[in-house]
């Protein structure tokens, strides 16, 4: 059986947390896309050029994912994904990943609209800058991190601006996305909202 659950938004929306939860609600397999774009990140503060680095990438690169998620990582992800040649060069492994037997969720930027335009179900998740940099700060403070609030909040929103204008697959809502605004949501409502939409279309709701 493939089913395939395309989740999209910017960054600390809360994609991820639904997206694993929703992937262990129905066994699907989850991936973070994100992931591919800050192991390539890394790799570029490391010295190699990003289209090399994007091609050179193996699974070992996402085996430690805590030391991808740091801010300086996050801001050279966001600026090797507008170059049209790494998101070429990552495209082939989303997609196999996506047409897996036994389901797929994946979360990311351009999910339900260049990566899976064919998914069973596509959602957007979204939230205010000011409740995502709140958030990110939380996370920072939860591995023992020290950041300014304002500084967070910049880098939302210049990451935000580069995401949705870049020429390439720039983030955007699928015209068939259900869109969540999770700024005032709790974590389990967006959850069981995300749940919800992907029994109906599977016809499994109980």
């Amino acid at each position: 059986m493939r089913f395939t659950v395309a989740i999209d938004g910017p960054a600390a929306a809360g994609k991820g947390t639904i997206g694993r939860a929703v992937a262990d609600r129905f066994g699907f397999a989850h991936l973070d896309t994100g992931l591919l774009y800050r192991a390539v990140g890394a790799r570029v503060l490391r010295g190699e050029r990003a289209i090399d680095a994007a091609r050179a990438l193996t699974p070992e690169d996402l085996s430690f994912p805590d030391t991808l998620r740091t801010g300086e990582v996050a801001q050279a992800a966001s600026k090797v994904a507008v170059i049209p040649e790494v998101r070429d060069a990552l495209l082939e492994f989303q997609r196999a990943f996506a047409h897996r037997i036994g389901g797929a969720v994946l979360d990311g930027r351009d999910i339900g609209t260049v990566i899976c335009p064919r998914a069973e179900v596509k959602l957007f998740v979204t939230a205010s800058a000011e409740v995502r940099a709140k958030r990110r700060l939380d996370e920072f403070a939860g591995r023992g991190l020290e950041a300014d609030y304002d500084e967070v909040l910049a880098d939302v929103r210049a990451r935000d601006a580069r995401d949705a204008e870049r020429a390439t697959a720039p983030m955007v809502a699928a015209e068939d996305a259900l869109t969540l605004d999770t700024s005032e949501m709790t974590a389990e409502a967006a959850i069981a909202a995300a749940i919800a939409a992907v029994e109906e279309k599977r016809g499994t709701a109980d």
